[in-house]
């Protein structure tokens, strides 16, 4: 027969190992939540009464594939807010420069893409702030939006944006990372039509060379939004909207 010590032994250790686990969950939760974050203002749709929405990008620029996706827009004429790399904007600066030149915004992606869940504030703010220098360096002007890498947050990203005044950018669609549809450019974009709302901010990862259906996706999702009675604005614009809607 188990002794009582054992017994309390065992309920102490199953008791602390389900309250680690609730512990683990909760920060997973807080970490991944587009409705909720410690500290500043979060953002994944815009409160506005305009039939307006927002393209973004995440993850460029990238030869070719940015290239491509700039002719689209400009056919289309259709304003987007590309969510940059660092690296990448280092290593492509005309990419950057043409993004801006074209009438687009360029959002802070971070330096180098790293989740930002579990780092230094000294680290989160070499992150934003090299990032921020490049942008800038490619002819943007007024506020940088910032998007966390994998939308990922806990404690010390969101506080060291509210202290600096600045907002968490994330999204309410993200039709083109659902295993389900990500492979079907139809199932994409009627994705997006059936959950749409005015002031959404849709996240397409098109300048990704591994995603070539939510390429193929891009040019009826435009058509089809446009036809919906959807207007195309950047991040910045959708949330100015947000006061006068």
């Amino acid at each position: 027969m188990m002794s009582r010590k054992i017994r309390t032994t065992v309920v102490t250790v199953t008791a602390t190992s389900f309250a680690m686990l609730a512990l683990a969950w909760a920060v997973w939760e807080l970490s991944n939540s587009r409705s909720y974050q410690l500290f500043g203002e979060l953002v994944a749709r815009v409160e506005t009464l305009d039939s307006a929405v927002a393209l973004t990008f995440d993850d460029g620029p990238v030869p070719g594939y940015t290239d491509s996706v700039l002719t689209l827009l400009a056919d289309s004429s259709v304003a987007a807010t590309f969510f940059v790399v660092g690296e990448a904007l280092a290593e492509h600066a005309d990419l950057a420069r043409r993004i801006v030149h074209s009438g687009h915004e360029l959002g802070n992606h971070s330096y180098s893409h790293h989740s930002l869940v579990f780092k230094t504030p000294t680290y989160v703010r070499h992150e934003i702030h090299s990032a921020d220098s490049l942008i800038r360096a490619a002819g943007q002007h007024g506020a940088i939006p910032f998007r966390p890498p994998y939308g990922k947050r806990l404690v010390i990203l969101p506080w060291v944006l509210a202290r600096a005044g600045r907002t968490t950018i994330l999204w309410d669609l993200e039709p083109d990372s659902y295993p389900a549809i990500a492979r079907d450019p139809a199932q994409i974009v009627d994705h997006v039509l059936r959950n749409v709302r005015p002031g959404s901010i849709i996240l397409l990862h098109v300048e990704n060379p591994g995603r070539a259906s939510g390429r193929a996706a891009l040019p009826s999702l435009i058509g089809s939004l446009r036809a919906a009675g959807y207007e195309f604005v950047t991040v910045s614009e959708l949330m100015r909207r947000a006061s006068s809607g």
